[in-house]
């Protein structure tokens, strides 16, 4: 079993792998969390829970023991949720307004339950068991007994991953309406704050920068208000120990299974204590629950590792490829493609298009996609959207036609449509003006040209259901790019009453899952890539639905250098979006060693190739089948970090079987020559390795210890060599 409950102490304690967690409920039925880290066999963790007070502004309340200097009071001791305006003068994971006006809010332990499995979260995306004996779930009751709210936290343990997830439901089991203000999906008050914040920022065409800084008093973080996760900030964090690198020292990662306007972070108190939380953001947020309803908060996952950062980049990905990705393309080998978006824009007829499918067949590429511009009179990024019909004067004959030629060639087709979009100019906007995200009286900002459709209301989302299905049912189209290029302004609904529109940003996005959902049970066999101009919408709940995700729109080779190591951190490689374009500032080499760190494709016209390049394509087409299940299914070495190094960067992936790995080596920019050895990580000590290229066998120990001596290899600007490695059968 991997929670327990201790009914003499009242202690939970749940256990991973790796990690341990360990809960109290007090006399008083505070639920008082105690620790989590490294795994530890104690269930007896005496005062733990204790925080010294220093000044009479810390209030004691009826609960407390007596001693006023070291006894109880909320506003140090560490809590599982932080409660607001009851003496806990943090910053609050639980605020709800009740009918008398005030938001002051006191959950208690009621009772508990422990059951085998995970259960699913209504209307949202979820990590999930395979079988019972995945994982195993708490669920803890509590109750505000002055308003009669009902908060459940909901633990799953990942017992074999050394993760967990926690959410939380809210129950309104009074006589009269209160407002949910505030909730976070977790909070957590670790005893130090001998920690650094690490987080992903970045901008269009520069996502998932990575940000490291130390934890200093007070309240510090990221967010989004955008309407999305965004390309601003992921919603991911990790507190690593002071000192602490890819391989050394605790680290603790965070990530929220949602993918519209989230908060995370950090308090730090005078006591040196840290309360981390994450959730829905709570600026614009408001939820009227009504006696008898409830409120599911998004998912948050939590991972902790002793390995420093690169254990817990492992076994989020561990994970994530588990417990994350669902369906026929879960562990399905994806096809690999060519799209035509980098190659022709939307200046495209059929026979172009055509032409492009034909060199992808001919070069050993499995499927074309068509990209933007294929329906409406979409020629340009200023009308169409919302008009998902197709566009004969492009393509003659219907779209029906195309596909067909197509798939006469061998190959299968794939088709771009950003469903949650509407142009003014638009012959849907003008019949429904009222369907667009807007509030009265304001002007209606654009973005890209294109306002937002209103995912809140069900007739938008059915009219987007039966537009997208007269062309998916009808037509045999075996893969679906869902964008989503612009973010919310002015964020209201014509159809929410006035004290529902603080519900607004949420229930959009439930709408979009909604219509992610309908969309994927009514065609089973569609791989959805997931994208936002790139990777703006990079996050667990897109993926949920979406089992890869566009990176970035930035396909030149070295930016996205940068961009892969921040996404990895968090997200594995079998659901980073990469491909070949042709940008000029490197070689093919180098853009194929990049691409391969990821689903792998091209975007780019082949009218514009060299016969020496498509040569080399074609080579790298055989690559791509030799090392798909290593790439998307082992394990990830950062070995050279571009946050460390701005010369070099260099990474690797190694079998979980240790029988088989492979390492790239970019050269960001030319340094002058000198000795350069490279330490592998992950390998088996004990093991022989031969060198694919030179026939060369080394012990897994020699490349660990002493590493290999690159000095023969490229190294000019924008230069990459990779190395392949097998198990040896005999030694030399």
């Amino acid at each position: 079993m991997s929670i327990l409950f201790d009914s003499e102490k009242k202690i939970f304690k749940l256990d991973t792998a790796g990690s341990s967690y360990v809960i109290r409920v007090d006399k008083n039925g505070f639920l008082l969390h105690l620790y989590y880290g490294a795994k530890i066999p104690d269930v007896n963790l005496p005062d733990f829970e204790k925080r010294c007070r220093y000044a009479s502004f810390s209030a004691t309340t009826p609960e407390a023991d007596g001693d006023y200097w070291s006894g109880f009071t909320p506003d140090t001791w560490p809590f599982e949720v932080g409660c607001n305006g009851c003496a806990d003068m943090r910053t609050a994971s639980l605020q709800i307004r009740n009918a008398d006006g005030n938001a002051a809010t006191d959950v208690r332990y009621v009772s508990h339950q422990i059951y085998a499995g995970k259960p699913g979260i209504p209307g949202l995306p979820a990590l999930f068991a395979n079988e019972e004996s995945d994982c195993e779930t708490l669920e803890i009751l509590t109750r505000d007994e002055t308003t009669g709210a009902e908060v459940t936290l909901v633990y799953t343990v990942f017992e074999k991953l050394s993760a967990m997830t926690r959410s939380l439901i809210v129950a309104n089991a009074s006589e009269k309406a209160f407002e949910i203000e505030r909730v976070m999906s977790f909070c957590m008050d670790m005893n130090s704050c001998d920690y650094d914040l690490i987080s992903l920022y970045g901008r269009h065409m520069k996502e998932r920068d990575f940000a490291r800084r130390p934890l200093s008093h007070g309240v510090q973080g990221v967010y989004s208000r955008r309407g999305s996760s965004s390309h601003a900030q992921n919603p991911f964090i990790a507190l690593i120990g002071r000192g602490g690198n890819e391989e050394y020292g605790e680290a603790y990662g965070f990530n929220l299974v949602y993918s519209c306007n989230f908060s995370a972070i950090v308090d730090v108190d005078y006591n040196n204590s840290s309360r981390v939380m994450m959730g829905i953001n709570p600026d614009d947020f408001g939820w009227t629950l009504q006696p008898g309803e409830r409120f599911y908060t998004p998912e948050a996952v939590l991972v902790y590792s002793d390995a420093g950062l690169g254990g817990m980049s492992r076994t989020f990905h561990r994970l994530y490829n588990r417990h994350l990705v669902r369906g026929e393309w879960a562990h399905k080998k994806r096809p690999l493609l060519v799209n035509n978006w980098e190659g022709t824009g939307m200046d495209f007829d059929d026979e172009k298009l055509l032409a492009i499918a034909a060199w992808a067949k001919e070069t050993g590429l499995e499927m074309f996609v068509m990209d933007d511009g294929w329906f409406g009179k979409r020629d340009d990024d200023t009308n169409s959207l919302g008009d998902w019909v197709v566009n004969e004067k492009k393509l003659r004959g219907g779209i029906g036609s195309l596909i067909s030629r197509v798939k006469a060639l061998g190959l299968k087709f794939g088709i771009w449509y950003e469903p949650e979009m509407i142009s003014p100019d638009s012959d849907i906007y003008r019949a429904h003006p009222d369907w667009c995200v807007h509030v009265p009286d304001r002007a209606r900002s654009l973005g890209r040209h294109q306002c937002v459709m209103d995912m809140t209301r069900a007739d938008v989302r059915d009219y987007l259901f039966n537009i997208m299905s007269e062309v998916l049912a009808n037509n045999d189209i075996d893969y679906l790019k869902w964008d989503f290029n612009r973010n919310i302004t002015e964020a209201g609904s014509a159809l929410l009453p006035t004290e529902k529109q603080k519900e607004f940003y949420h229930r959009f996005i439930l709408g979009t899952y909604e219509l992610m959902d309908r969309i994927t049970k009514a065609y089973p066999h569609l791989l959805l890539e997931g994208c936002s101009g790139g990777g703006g919408r990079f996050d667990p709940g897109i993926l949920y639905y979406a089992p890869q995700s566009w990176c970035s729109d930035n396909t030149d080779a070295l930016s996205r250098i940068d961009i892969q190591f921040g996404t990895s951190l968090c997200y594995p490689a079998s659901m980073q979006g990469a491909h070949v374009s042709a940008s000029r500032r490197t070689s093919y080499e180098t853009k194929r060693n990049v691409a391969m760190w990821g689903t792998f494709g091209y975007e780019l016209d082949p009218a514009k190739i060299s016969e020496e390049d498509r040569a080399v394509i074609k080579t790298q087409i055989a690559d791509y089948h030799q090392y798909y299940d290593l790439i998307h299914y082992g394990d990830l070495y950062r070995l050279i970090c571009p946050w460390d190094d701005p010369y070099r960067a260099a990474w690797a992936f190694v079998s979980e079987d240790k029988t088989e790995f492979m390492f790239t080596v970019v050269v960001k920019l030319y340094m002058e020559a000198r000795n350069f050895f490279l330490k592998m990580k992950g390998l088996d000590p004990d093991k022989r390795y031969v060198c694919e290229e030179t026939g060369e066998v080394f012990s897994g120990a020699l490349l660990m210890n002493a590493g290999l001596s690159l000095f023969r290899y490229p190294n000019g600007d924008g230069e990459s060599f990779a190395l392949h490695f097998k198990e040896a059968t005999t030694c030399k």
